[in-house]
């Protein structure tokens, strides 16, 4: 089956993150097709590169980072939400003047239509987070 997840939560805010890293990683390891996973609203912080739990804490973003390199995976942060939150890739740093990026290894930033985009083309959206 081919899935699109979608994350609205924030990596230490809300179980939607870890429940949607859980369910992402079980079904790569059943052979299911993610098409692309989608942070939107506060799920965008997800992709910060800056963040630095404690050591006998898990590292969200670094999860989702090395299974996006594992298995090719597609993340994409919305580039709305992500402004409004401080993240920012090269593309948009330069754009808006800003002297630094913060967007984590795997993780790109782009529109709203790519979420549409991957419940097209996708058999199931799965959404984690209100």
């Amino acid at each position: 089956m081919k899935f699109a997840i979608q994350v609205n939560e924030g990596p230490y805010q809300h179980e939607a993150s870890d429940s949607a890293y859980q369910f992402t990683k079980a079904a790569l390891e059943k052979g299911h097709e993610i098409f692309r996973v989608f942070f939107y609203h506060d799920g965008v912080n997800n992709g910060t590169r800056l963040t630095t739990p404690p050591q006998d804490d898990r590292n969200v973003v670094q999860r989702w980072s090395e299974l996006a390199e594992q298995h090719g995976l597609d993340l994409v942060v919305c580039v709305a939400a992500a402004q409004r939150r401080g993240i920012v890739d090269e593309g948009e740093m330069q754009r808006n003047g800003k002297d630094a990026n913060n967007i984590a290894p795997g993780f790109r930033i782009s529109g709203l239509g790519q979420l549409i985009e991957a419940a097209v083309q996708s058999e199931r959206l799965v959404v984690f987070g209100d």
